[in-house]
C-alpha cells in the first residue's frame, strides 16, 4: 500500500483542481468501506482517525487495523489524525507513523494555538508528515464537544495570513460557514471569503463539516482552493441505515458477517459518490507516478 506524506497529497490535489476526502473510520467494516471504494475509484484517500474511535479503540490499535486492512491496495493513502486537541498525542500520532496530524487549538486564544501549533508542525515537518492547524469556530458537534452555531466564527483573511505565517502548518482548517454534524438547514459558504484566504495563504486550505453541504459548493470550494474535505456524518448514516436494511430484510438473520456487510456497502457507494464530486476519481494514478519518480 502506497502511503503518502499528506502535504504531497493536498499539495497535488491543489494543482490538479479536485478534492481529497478525509473520511473518518470507526473499525474495520468503515475501513474496508473507504478502500474499496477508493480501490475502485482510483482515487487517492484520506484515512481519519477521530477522538470517538481514539476514546473506543485506541490511537495505536487504529494505526496498527488501518496498516493491516491497507495490504494489497494500490491507491495513495495517507492516514490522518482528526481534532487533536492535546500535544501530547499529536506526538504519539506522528511517532506512530500518521501521514499527517491536525492539532486543533480553536477553543484557545489565538497565541496560545499559535504557540501549540507551531510545535506540532515543526516536529511533523521534520519527520515528512503534513500538519493541519485550524483558525476560526466551526459550528457543530464532533466527538461530543459542541459549539454552538451563534459562537462559531468566521476565519478572517489577516487572522488566516498571521496563523498560517507564524505556524508555517501545511494546510489550514477555515470557518466559512460550514458545521460539524447534521445541518438544519441547507449552508451557505462564504466562498468570497475562501477566495481571499485561499490566494493569500497560498497553501491547501481544509473544509471540516463536509457531509450535507450541497455538491455546487463544494465544487465551487475547491475551484477557489479547498483540497480536503472531511466527511463523517453522511457516511455513518449510511453504514447505519445499511445495517438496519439488513435486519429489516431477514430479521433473523445473526451473522455479523451479513449485517456489519450491509452497512459497508451503503457506506462504500456513499464514498464512491463524494469522490466523483470531489473530481478525485482516476487521479490515483498520476499521484503514484509523482512518488516514484
Amino acid at each position: 500500500m502506497p502511503f503518502i506524506h499528506g502535504k504531497l497529497l493536498l499539495e497535488h490535489a491543489r494543482r490538479n483542481g479536485y478534492g481529497v476526502g478525509a473520511f473518518s473510520v470507526h473499525d474495520a467494516e468503515t475501513i474496508q468501506a473507504v478502500l474499496d471504494a477508493a480501490e475502485e475509484e482510483q482515487s487517492p484517500i484520506m484515512m481519519q482517525v477521530g477522538q470517538k474511535v481514539i476514546q473506543h479503540i485506541g490511537l495505536e490499535p487504529m494505526k496498527v487495523l488501518i496498516d493491516a486492512l491497507a495490504e494489497g491496495y494500490t491507491i495513495p493513502i495517507a492516514i490522518h489524525l482528526d481534532h487533536s486537541r492535546e500535544y501530547a498525542q499529536s506526538m504519539e500520532a506522528i511517532q506512530l507513523g500518521f501521514q499527517s496530524v491536525m492539532f486543533d487549538g480553536s477553543s484557545l486564544s489565538f497565541e496560545e494555538n499559535v504557540a501549540i501549533t507551531k510545535q506540532v508542525a515543526a516536529a511533523a515537518g521534520a519527520l515528512g508528515i503534513g500538519s493541519e492547524g485550524e483558525i476560526g469556530k466551526i459550528g457543530g458537534t464532533e466527538d461530543d464537544i459542541t459549539i454552538d452555531h451563534e459562537d462559531a466564527l468566521i476565519t478572517t483573511t489577516s487572522e488566516a495570513i498571521s496563523f498560517a505565517e507564524k505556524t508555517n502548518v501545511d494546510y489550514l482548517a477555515v470557518s466559512i460557514g460550514t458545521a460539524h454534524g447534521i445541518y438544519k438547514e441547507e449552508p451557505n459558504l462564504r466562498l468570497e471569503r475562501l477566495k481571499e484566504i485561499s490566494e493569500a495563504v497560498d497553501r491547501p486550505i481544509v473544509l471540516h463539516g463536509g457531509s450535507g453541504v450541497p455538491d455546487e459548493q463544494v465544487k465551487r470550494a475547491i475551484s477557489l482552493g479547498v483540497s480536503k474535505i472531511n466527511v463523517d456524518t453522511e457516511l455513518r448514516q449510511a453504514f447505519t441505515r445499511g445495517v438496519q436494511d439488513a435486519f429489516n430484510n431477514n430479521p433473523n438473520n445473526y451473522v455479523l458477517a451479513d449485517t456489519l456487510g450491509s452497512g459497508k456497502k451503503y457506506m462504500k457507494l456513499k464514498v464512491k459518490e463524494k469522490m466523483k464530486v470531489f473530481n478525485s476519481s482516476g487521479k490515483a494514478k498520476a499521484l503514484l507516478q509523482l512518488i516514484r519518480v
